[in-house]
């Protein structure tokens, strides 16, 4: 896999990426009934908390490593491959894997927090 070609095929992910940043956090929680009083207030202010998560932390660089190790591992093990353009594939794709599981903790932060609030939230 050639250095052009490593990097045309991380496009799509970090494209899948970026469509998904913020929507985690815009999560609107399922409710058990109608929504108490306060509801909206309530969504909004945690939201904001859920924001507070960055979508790339220390653990998304370790994602992002790892992915960059095993692709490079790969790359040279393919005859036609380089370790550059697997680890350019394998950390791109690390580190998407990674932002989008804390993309998820920010959806699950909306939900404790709405939980927390005395809401009747079910996921």
């Amino acid at each position: 896999m050639t250095y052009l070609s490593s990097s045309l095929c991380a496009l799509p992910l970090l494209g899948l990426l970026a469509a998904c940043s913020g929507t985690g956090s815009d999560y609107v929680p399922l409710t058990d009934g109608a929504p108490a009083p306060g509801f909206d207030a309530d969504l909004a202010a945690c939201q904001e908390v859920a924001r507070q998560k960055s979508l790339v932390d220390a653990e998304t660089r370790e994602d992002a490593l790892i992915g960059a190790t095993i692709g490079a591992l790969a790359g040279l093990a393919d005859e036609d491959g380089s370790g550059l353009g697997g680890a350019l594939v394998g950390g791109a794709v690390g580190g998407t894997a990674g932002a989008l599981e804390r993309h998820d903790d920010r959806a699950e932060i909306v939900t404790a927090c709405m939980k927390g609030r005395g809401h009747a939230v079910v996921g």
